[in-house]
């Protein structure tokens, strides 16, 4: 991330919350749709959903991601509800995924890698607990292969400082307005998509070449 300071630096608190502004765009709510037969769900929060949700996308058996709010105790909140830091809610996705083709354990390793989970409460220039890392669990298992994973990339040290990524039980999602879906390939020449989200997309990509889709692998 380094090389951007100077860009960042120059558009400074030009974070999601400031440029995520609706600017008269649908201000409706997406849908969360029943997962399908062969799907599952999992839910995890790295910063900024634009990345997290793009970056996810990209991997084989990931069918759809919703970006969305959850850890929270205010119901359906509203994008700038979430960015005052009074909800609890941190932004999120909901990966629906096809477990014959990734596995939750996959899933779970790629999200260490698309975002920097060291990091409390801040992810970039964005900061505030609505950025925070979290991975969510539906079951025992979940919550046992997450324990797994973040000991392995600790072990790994392929980070410096230790993982501070909560792991918490699932409650609910609530899906983000229309305008922030697919908001990385709607936008892709936005100042922050450039400097913020594409960098850390490319780091998914760059450390799980083998699980990504193959129209994303050289890119």
């Amino acid at each position: 991330m380094k090389k951007y300071k100077v860009c960042i630096l120059g558009l400074i608190f030009l974070s999601a919350c400031v440029k995520g502004q609706s600017n008269g765009q649908d201000n409706g709510f997406a849908s969360l749709p029943v997962p399908k037969s062969n799907e599952q769900l999992a839910t995890f929060a790295g910063g900024c959903f634009w990345s997290l949700a793009e970056g996810l996308s990209e991997l084989k058996g990931v069918n759809r991601v919703v970006a969305g709010y959850s850890g929270g105790h205010v119901k359906w909140p509203t994008y700038e509800q979430v960015c005052s830091d009074n909800t609890g809610h941190a932004e999120s996705v909901e990966v629906y995924y096809d477990p014959k083709v990734v596995s939750y354990t996959d899933l779970a390793e790629s999200f260490f890698y698309a975002h920097d989970p060291t990091t409390l409460n801040r992810q970039g220039p964005d900061e505030g607990e609505d950025y925070r890392s979290v991975a969510f669990y539906r079951t025992p298992e979940e919550q046992k292969i997450l324990k797994t994973v973040i000991a392995k990339v600790n072990a790994s040290h392929h980070y410096a400082k230790p993982i501070v990524t909560q792991v918490l039980p699932f409650k609910v999602l609530y899906p983000a307005e229309k305008y922030h879906q697919d908001y990385f390939r709607l936008h892709p020449e936005e100042a922050y998509i450039q400097n913020v989200s594409m960098p850390k997309v490319m780091k998914l990509r760059e450390n799980r070449t083998a699980y990504l889709k193959p129209e994303f692998k050289n890119n």
